[in-house]
């Protein structure tokens, strides 16, 4: 289902609490929402107003990805970028690094299943900036 998009500072800025398998009917509401926005790369749960921490993603190859609970455990290569958010208007200049290791979890057969994999790039950059609404920091 599509969601509306919320811009509450109030909300977005509360940490969000561990996603579970049972909130495999939010990702599928975060890919639909994801789905409509024109141009719309990523979306974390927080931003349709869920504090699950909850992110999906397109890939450089326009593949979606889903992440529960995501976590960057190793980050190289800091470089400040100019960043844009579906939540808020101004773009700002944020530090990002250019390569990221996550460990995060996926949704297999029902279960939740611990994965680690190495990002570059926008893509790196995308996924980083969902963590920090995961983790209620505002851009």
């Amino acid at each position: 289902m599509i969601r509306e998009l919320i811009n509450d500072d109030e909300l977005l800025s509360q940490p969000c609490e561990p996603a579970t398998a049972d909130d495999a009917d939010l990702a599928q509401d975060l890919l639909d929402t994801l789905a409509s926005i024109e141009d719309g790369g990523c979306l974390a749960a927080n931003q349709i107003g869920v504090t699950k921490a909850l992110i999906v993603f397109v890939d450089d190859n326009g593949k979606t990805h889903v992440m529960y609970n995501p976590k960057i455990l190793m980050g190289l290569r800091a470089q400040r970028v100019v960043e844009g958010c579906l939540s808020h208007e101004e773009t700002v200049k944020v530090r990002r690094y250019a390569k990221i290791k996550v460990q995060f979890d996926e949704l297999v057969d029902g279960k939740l299943v611990s994965r680690k994999r190495d990002y570059l790039g926008w893509t790196a950059q995308m996924i980083q900036h969902m963590i920090d609404h995961c983790n209620g920091k505002l851009v």
